[in-house]
């Protein structure tokens, strides 16, 4: 599947780059630029995360968001989801490790949906603009609602594997 998609961007890249090579050269530029102000961010995380895989062993994975950590799980990486303000381009390869390392499909569900639907560092802001009501509403329907999304992954995961 990587190999067609490398594919198919290249074939583009080249289609563009045949349209209009200015364009396409400061399309390319523009996405380096985005990419060096990404990279700090996402090197940071994956380090933290790959340190933290490599100080708890598999077990202690599996005993706090492993599958058999249950709903208590689910709930630990909700909250942690929810403090917690990574971008959507370094919380997908971080969820992608913790699956790898043992965490449960559940547990990764809440966390990601949680990291983006829920922002308890951003509240203050979002207060400011939609008001106190609004804000405080709006993160606490997310935040119950990550947890169907949570349960929806789980059922879809679980018939799958």
């Amino acid at each position: 599947m990587n190999i067609i998609l490398y594919s198919a961007t290249a074939a583009l890249l080249l289609l563009s780059f045949v349209k209009d090579r200015e364009k396409t050269r400061k399309a390319l530029l523009k996405a380096w630029k985005a990419f060096e102000n990404i990279l700090p961010q996402f090197l940071v995380v994956i380090l933290l995360v790959s340190l933290l895989l490599s100080l708890l062993d598999h077990r202690m994975i599996l005993r706090i968001i492993g599958s058999e950590s249950g709903w208590l799980g689910v709930l630990l990486a909700a909250i942690v989801g929810a403090v917690t303000l990574i971008p959507g381009f370094v919380a997908f390869p971080t969820a992608a490790l913790l699956v790898n390392g043992g965490a449960g499909y559940m547990q990764i569900g809440a966390f990601i949906s949680t990291l983006m639907m829920v922002g308890i560092v951003t509240l203050p802001v979002e207060m400011q603009y939609f008001g106190k009501k609004l804000a405080l509403y709006r993160n606490a329907l997310a935040f119950v609602f990550s947890f169907l999304v949570a349960f929806v992954i789980g059922q879809v995961m679980e018939a799958v594997v």
